[in-house]
């Protein structure tokens, strides 16, 4: 079984580019910053991990997703290999998200678009959180 499940927040906004040829398919990349539940003096409070979505989740990550945003995502670890242009073989470890999701409110989050509707205050009418009951009225209640 290879299933990870984190949350954090983006380390940067989504990297997001699209597939070559016919049915072009989009890929987001991004890093989240993971709080250690341990922390030991003198080491990183938080990891780093790369993150990779494709197709709608990428999207949704492209335009909804931002530096600073904390989310949860699920998915599995993915590892990999490529040669850099000087010549080394470069070994690479992805989580492939199946499942992203927001962790908190735009209003927890600091979003400065975000603006918060007022609620009507509540009717200080009772005082103590009941209604009032006129007087004689229990002789109409089908129950006592």
């Amino acid at each position: 079984m290879n299933k990870v499940i984190l949350m954090g927040r983006l380390t940067r906004d989504p990297e997001v580019r699209y597939s070559q040829g016919e049915n072009s398919l989009a890929i987001a990349r991004y890093s989240l910053a993971v709080d250690r539940r341990f922390k030991r003096p003198g080491e990183p409070d938080a990891d780093f991990i790369n993150c990779v979505t494709f197709g709608k989740a990428a999207e949704f990550a492209e335009k909804y997703l931002k530096q600073g945003t904390k989310i949860a995502v699920t998915g599995r670890i993915q590892t990999g290999s490529y040669t850099n242009k000087d010549g080394q073989k470069v070994y690479t470890t992805d989580v492939v998200v199946e499942e992203q999701e927001f962790a908190e409110s735009k209003a927890a989050s600091g979003d400065s678009n975000y603006q918060q509707t007022s609620r009507p205050a509540p009717s200080q009418a009772a005082g103590d959180g009941f209604m009032n009951i006129p007087d004689g009225l229990d002789e109409e209640l089908p129950f006592n």
